[in-house]
């Protein structure tokens, strides 16, 4: 169930159906500072008693139409980081029947635990072209797994750009992501 709601509010995220508030909720206010560009805390829900999410943006910029996008989940139902991954690639899997641009592909970092998945879908049904690329961390935490993601967004005109520049940048993103000293997060 966890798993399908991960991947539902991903597809949630890609059409931009929100609601805003900004309370930090798992101890992660931000900013969080990812290739220079600074993400503030925008938004946050916490759907279900197991689960917490919280979407920052850079100044200027907002969770509905976003270039720029970091994010922090935090499940606490026992799910281990192989499942939340492995989750989210079952839905990207059954999403590359109708989205041709869907591709991804995993890091394991066996000496923390830790998993990067790195992957990229599009999204036209609003009339818009959306392509989105994202990498998503996930880390081992007590009673479950953090995931700490970029996600970045080409729409129309600038989803041909995005991909078109994805080959020189995806790479270093990554590895900053990968790098990047990651708060404890916690749920009360």
């Amino acid at each position: 169930m966890i798993g399908r709601l991960v991947a539902a509010v991903a597809l949630v995220c890609l059409t931009g159906s929100v609601v805003l508030a900004q309370e930090d909720a798992v101890g992660a206010p931000g900013p969080f500072v990812l290739e220079g560009e600074s993400f503030e805390l925008a938004w946050t829900s916490h759907p279900t008693d197991t689960y917490y999410k919280q979407e920052y943006v850079p100044e200027g910029q907002s969770v509905e139409a976003y270039e720029q996008m970091f994010m922090v989940d935090v499940l606490t139902n026992g799910l281990s980081v192989e499942d939340a991954a492995g989750t989210m690639v079952d839905g990207l899997k059954q999403r590359q029947a109708n989205d041709p641009v869907v591709n991804f592909a995993m890091i394991e970092n066996e000496a923390t635990g830790e998993v990067i998945l790195d992957f990229l879908l599009s999204d036209s049904s609003s009339g818009t072209v959306i392509v989105e690329w994202n990498a998503y961390r996930y880390v081992p935490i007590k009673d479950g797994v953090a995931m700490f993601g970029i996600s970045r967004r080409g729409y129309d005109d600038g989803a041909s750009d995005l991909l078109k520049g994805l080959k020189s940048w995806r790479m270093g993103t990554i590895q900053a992501l990968a790098e990047l000293e990651l708060p404890k997060v916690f749920v009360e």
